[in-house]
């Protein structure tokens, strides 16, 4: 997508686009079962006794680029500029949407391993997070009506440091997958829904 390695034409591009995101999962915080279970239970139990507190929506923002392709958005740590990817008349330098589609799957893959790692005290010491997304850019450019305008494929791979079994990595594996928000959110339907308004 628009991280340095793929500004410029490759592979990918050349048959599509694979966008590539990776990103190292961090060193052991001390971060013991016992003291997650602790921080979840009181969460957990309220959530049992009053299933409408765990109905949160979660927002974003964008404000558009007055004189460029380009809409800013603020991450909650900085403020992220996204504009067009190379392969769609962008110059590569700013971060092209579907990476950060790319890197919010890897960011809470790799949250919510730690966590599962954690609950289950199993040895992660570390590793890193990688996914991948195959692209058609004649659907978003509209050079073909038969090509899909989204990612066709996208895989999420895991290289971790650990002593864990394979059984262990099995269920590690799984349980990752059924809690990670964001890739439930990709591998299941969701309600979405879109309005505009104009300004006075």
């Amino acid at each position: 997508m628009s991280c340095p390695g793929w500004t410029r034409a490759c592979r990918g591009c050349e048959r599509g686009c694979a966008g590539k995101r990776t990103a190292k999962a961090s060193r052991e915080t001390g971060l013991d079962a016992q003291t997650l279970q602790a921080v979840q239970q009181p969460l957990k139990d309220s959530y049992r006794q009053d299933p409408q507190q765990a109905m949160i929506t979660l927002t974003a923002q964008g404000e558009l680029g007055a004189e460029d392709v380009s809409c800013s958005v603020a991450t909650g740590q900085a403020l992220a500029t996204a504009g067009l990817h190379p392969a769609t008349g962008g110059d590569g330098s700013l971060a092209c949407s579907g990476d950060m589609l790319l890197q919010a799957l890897v960011a809470c893959a790799g949250v919510t391993l730690r966590a599962v790692a954690t609950s289950l005290k199993l040895p992660v010491r570390g590793g890193t997070v990688s996914a991948e997304g195959d692209l058609d850019f004649r659907g978003t450019l509209a050079v073909a009506k038969d090509a899909p305008v989204g990612f066709t494929a996208i895989r999420l791979n895991f290289d971790l440091d650990t002593d864990a079994s394979a059984e262990e990595l099995d269920t590690l594996l799984r349980l990752t997958r059924r809690y990670c928000v964001v890739y439930q959110t990709l591998a299941g339907p969701v309600e979405l829904s879109e309005a505009v308004t104009q300004r006075s």
